[in-house]
This record gives structure tokens, C-alpha cells and sequence, in this order.
């Protein structure tokens, strides 16, 4: 029978915690009461480096029921090294683990459905959401401009679906393989090739609290995504070398029959534009290749991706 372990990454999220994990036992004892996982499946909390009780509340829990357990980060080292480390440890006895964030605005109540879905032979299922109502203007716009930006840009997203997900051991130990120091989970995953299925639900409010991802740190994880997964910018930036190289040209021959013809007007405005034009996309430039140029000096360190300053068994 297999061991079922469910992992939340966690930060500052005291407010929620407690009410959470109560409704995940209750979830996972009735999976465990219909005979189809083993009385042993868990909870593993990894707290990535929290500045409120959220630690306490993991020993408490940790003390009143050993199913329980924890690991807490020296100090805050983002939510996907959080799953990182949390899919790391559940694959030491755990056949089958499942990602979800704290607040369960994602639906625990899928993973009993998602556990059919694994018995039907897939070895990762998708928590997909079939609605954004509870979204802002602002995020369900932009979310769907990410999902189209890196369709176009060749990457493989499974659309609607952050972080919540069923995985196999198999599936998980082929995922852990990958070594990049700022993986994005959400998109490596479709490359590992297995069986997948999809289980959808609607996305409710948070109980309490604030999301953990403002405008600026969605940003920063958008744009990781798209420098992780593909070199498309780079690209681009070389057919916007050749595209100005070739109205450079067309100005040059342009400037040559001009003087000929003694048509030449004096001025500086075109002069300036054009300095200021190319000066910014020559900024542009450089910062893109800068930030490849970066995540490879990042990853020849091969420095560790988080220190796990203490651990609940």
C-alpha cells in the first residue's frame, strides 16, 4: 500500500497554519480509511525561513501528532527551493507526494480525485484551476500574458496550474536530477516525459493573511521562468542586431544618394534619436545577455540551494 506524503512550503503563514493542517489530516485519514494509502502518509511543513510563529506552530503540531513533521530553513530561500527541499525528504519512504501551498486556496479536496488519477497510471496529475474569479483584473490578465509570452517563446506550461500537483517517486527522483541552482518546477516538469492527467478545481480566497507573491516578486518569477527555460531573448536580440544592421545600410545609401543628389538637409534631431535609440536597446542588450551570463556563473559555484537549519521527525 502506497505512503502518501503532502508538502507545503511555508512563509509567515501562522494566520492559516493550524486550520490547514487540520484539514489536510482529515483528508489524508479519509484516503487512509478507504484502504487505498498507508496509515504512515504525512505532512512535511517546510518553513522558508518565516519571521512570524509559523516554526511553532510546526513543533506544536509536530508534538500532538507525529504524522506531522517539519523543516525549517536557516533563512528564507524562496518557494521553489521550499518544494525542493520538502519533495527531497518525502521520497525517502513516501511512494506518492503532493505539493500545496499553505492557504489552500488551491483545493485539497482534489487529492482524493488526483489519487484516482494515479491508479489510472499517471504519474504526475495536474491541480488545474478552472476559473481565476478570485484573481484581480491585473493578475488574471497578466497570468494569461505570461502563459501566451512563453508559448511563443517554445516553453511548455500547463496552463492555469501553479504548484499544486501529484507525484510519483519516480517522477519526483527524475525531477531532482535537474540541478539548476533557480529551477522553475512548473515548467521542468512537463519535460520529464511521464504520464500526466489533469484534475480541475475552482480557486477559493484566502482564509487569512496576504499573498506571499506581490507584483514585484511576480515579476521576478516570471522573468526566472523565461531565463531559465529558453535562450528565445538572446535570439531575439541577435535579429534586432540584424534588423538594425540593415537600417543602418538602407540610412548609409540613403545618406550617399542624398549628398549626391545635394538634397542634404542639416540637423541634429534625427542625429540624437537615433543615438538615443540604439544606446537603449544597446542597455537592453547587455543586461539580457548579463543576466544568462549570471545564472551560469550561479550555477558553475554549485553552491548549495538552501541550509536547512533545523529538521522534526
Amino acid at each position: 500500500m502506497e505512503k502518501l506524503t503532502i508538502v507545503i512550503p511555508a512563509y509567515n503563514e501562522e494566520e492559516v497554519l493550524h486550520s490547514s493542517l487540520e484539514r489536510l489530516l482529515k483528508i489524508e485519514d479519509s484516503i487512509i480509511n478507504s484502504q487505498n494509502i498507508d496509515e504512515s502518509s504525512n505532512i512535511i511543513v517546510v518553513d522558508d525561513g518565516s519571521k512570524d510563529k509559523t516554526w511553532e506552530i510546526v513543533e506544536q503540531e509536530n508534538q500532538s501528532n507525529s504524522r506531522v513533521t517539519g523543516i525549517k530553513f536557516s533563512k528564507n530561500f524562496g518557494h521553489q527551493n521550499a518544494l525542493i527541499a520538502g519533495m527531497t525528504e518525502a521520497i525517502k519512504t513516501a511512494d506518492l507526494v503532493v505539493t500545496i501551498d499553505a492557504d489552500l486556496q488551491d483545493d485539497p479536496d482534489s487529492i482524493p480525485t488526483m489519487f484516482q488519477e494515479y491508479t489510472q497510471g499517471a504519474d504526475i496529475v495536474y491541480g488545474v484551476r478552472n476559473n481565476r474569479e478570485t484573481d484581480t483584473w491585473f493578475k488574471r490578465n497578466s497570468a494569461g500574458l505570461f502563459y501566451k509570452t512563453l508559448n511563443v517563446l517554445g516553453v511548455r506550461l500547463v496552463q492555469n496550474h501553479a504548484d499544486f500537483r501529484m507525484m510519483t517517486k519516480r517522477a519526483i527522483s527524475t525531477l531532482l536530477e535537474y540541478h539548476e541552482r533557480n529551477m522553475f518546477i512548473r515548467g521542468v516538469i512537463p519535460m520529464l516525459g511521464y504520464k500526466t492527467a489533469k484534475v480541475y478545481y475552482k480557486r477559493t480566497p484566502r482564509m487569512a493573511g496576504e499573498s506571499k507573491y506581490p507584483l514585484k516578486k511576480m515579476l521576478a518569477f516570471a522573468w526566472d521562468g523565461v531565463t531559465s527555460l529558453t535562450i528565445a531573448p538572446v535570439r531575439a536580440i541577435l535579429m534586432l542586431g540584424l534588423l538594425v544592421s540593415m537600417l543602418g545600410v538602407c540610412a548609409l545609401i540613403y545618406s550617399v544618394v542624398t549628398k549626391w543628389m545635394g538634397l542634404t538637409v542639416h540637423g541634429w534631431s534625427s542625429l540624437m534619436i537615433s543615438i538615443w535609440i540604439l544606446g537603449g536597446l544597446q542597455m537592453i542588450s547587455l543586461g539580457v545577455i548579463g543576466e544568462y551570463i549570471g545564472k551560469v556563473t550561479t550555477e558553475v559555484k554549485h553552491r548549495p540551494r538552501f541550509t536547512i537549519e533545523s529538521k522534526l521527525k
